[in-house]
């Protein structure tokens, strides 16, 4: 308990999803191709991305402490994400999935979650583009980062999904100094 209390306090040693890096587009955002990976979820309804973060941690957090069918504690990992499927309108509720990523010793065979609104999420290979930025987030950082994002890809003129998008968090509430956190906006499929 001790050693993913202090992860989660300080953020060290945290076992990260594996990627290929691609180009570095103009110091403005990055692109990755993360590896297929097993991550633990869990998906909540609501208006606030900040609100649905939260819950959603806790419900994680939980499952790593041991809340699971095998009773086994799981090392904290980063990031958290937050995948966004947003609502048909701006007074619509979106859907939101925070997400840990499965420690490597774990990915072949996760402790089962013992919570019915927690559920093993498959995520196949996929390629992001991702905006890094720094301090503490919220609602309304995310949203100024992802439309400078978007703005930057429409810029040089690179085809991305408009959605889903997601928020990705590395560090601890704890943690005051050298923050990361991120948006990634995926890669638009060839049709």
């Amino acid at each position: 308990m001790m050693k993913t209390l202090g992860q989660a306090l300080f953020s060290s040693g945290r076992q990260n999803p594996k990627y290929t890096e691609g180009d570095k587009k103009d110091q403005d955002y990055e692109i990755r191709t993360y590896h297929a990976t097993n991550w633990m979820s869990t998906t909540l309804s609501g208006m606030q991305w900040d609100a649905a973060m939260n819950t959603g941690f806790r419900k994680l957090f939980s499952y790593i402490q041991g809340n699971n069918r095998n009773k086994v504690k799981v090392e904290m990992t980063a990031p958290v994400t937050c995948r966004v499927d947003p609502g048909a309108g701006p007074a619509c509720e979106s859907q939101f999935t925070v997400s840990f990523y499965v420690p490597e010793e774990h990915q072949d065979n996760p402790p089962e979650p013992s919570d019915p609104e927690v559920f093993l999420e498959n995520r196949k290979e996929f390629t992001a583009y991702v905006r890094t930025f720094g301090g503490f987030s919220n609602d309304n950082l995310k949203r100024e980062e992802l439309l400078k994002l978007m703005e930057s890809l429409q810029r040089d003129g690179v085809q991305y999904a408009d959605k889903p998008f997601y928020a990705a968090g590395y560090d601890s509430p704890f943690k005051l100094m050298n923050r990361r956190n991120e948006v990634w906006v995926l890669k638009k499929e060839q049709e």
